[in-house]
């Protein structure tokens, strides 16, 4: 197992790294939207989504993937309204690639988050 670690993502707010890598696969720490100096934008659910997809493409392409190598998503909305929104911004990060794909709706994320997302890849 090898901890993965960039300046290009956020540092892990607590007892956790960005991510590990073991048996060929990466396996990311939730993302929200925080920038990689650690600033929370406490913006829209746009602006959250794209910040977090932004952070796990740092975090996968430090560790030797990228989106193109996701074989599975967790998706956490504070509100599930902002489905659609989300599914549109996720649908063009990740192009004609489909990985599988849970989203469920939490009371709350850490920092008053909109979204958080962490993933599953192949190294």
């Amino acid at each position: 197992m090898k901890t993965i670690s960039t300046k290009k993502a956020p540092e892990a707010i607590g007892p956790y790294s960005q991510a590990v890598t073991a048996n060929g696969f990466i396996f990311t720490s939730g993302q929200i939207a925080l920038t990689n100096e650690g600033k929370f934008l406490d913006e829209d659910i746009k602006v959250q989504t794209e910040q977090v997809l932004k952070n796990l493409s740092e975090i996968l392409k430090q560790g030797g993937s990228s989106l193109e190598k996701v074989v599975k998503t967790t998706i956490f909305l504070t509100d599930i309204n902002d489905f659609a929104v989300v599914n549109e911004i996720y649908a063009k990060a990740f192009g004609a690639h489909k990985p599988a794909r849970s989203t469920v709706s939490v009371k709350s994320l850490p920092k008053n988050a909109k979204i958080e997302i962490e993933a599953v890849a192949v190294v």
